[in-house]
């Protein structure tokens, strides 16, 4: 994959990402849609980890504030920390099956949800719901689908 070809994928493959985070469900299924974007980042990073990295889950968690709604720099924060964890550990992580890699990508989800959760928090107490998994359980699920979509588009 040449460098200009490479980068455009990788931007594109993001901005889907991201139409898929906002895409208007109904209710009873918004609260299992994952966050798409810590996916692809999670992809990216892992396949391309010399190309995708802290700056890139800046940016698009920058991005991913300003669509959602949220104070500037949560899901920066929470995705840059979610890059950063792979980029110590992709060498491992790589060699490792898909189902081994997801047991990670949950991980990596919770860790995220948590954070988003903690800034919730500061502005206003709230409790943690049973709802609050959903979104990490369906993402870690959709893990495969994302695996392969997105090395299929890699290759292509």
């Amino acid at each position: 994959m040449n460098n200009e070809h490479g980068f455009v994928r990788i931007f594109v493959t993001l901005i889907l990402a991201m139409c898929l985070r906002i895409l208007f469900l109904p209710e009873s299924l918004a609260i299992f849609n994952p966050d798409w974007v810590l996916l692809v980042l999670i992809y990216w990073s892992l396949a391309l980890p010399e190309r995708v990295g802290i700056s890139y889950a800046w940016f698009f968690g920058i991005l991913t504030d300003v669509l959602m709604g949220r104070f500037l720099g949560q899901y920066a924060l929470s995705y840059s920390l979610i890059v950063y964890l792979i980029l110590i550990w992709h060498r491992q992580l790589r060699q490792y099956p898909l189902l081994q890699q997801s047991v990670f990508v949950f991980g990596c989800l919770l860790i995220s949800q948590l954070l988003l959760f903690w800034f919730e928090n500061l502005k206003v107490p709230a409790q943690l719901h049973g709802a609050f998994w959903l979104p990490v359980l369906s993402g870690t699920a959709s893990w495969f689908v994302v695996y392969h979509v997105m090395r299929f588009v890699r290759r292509f």
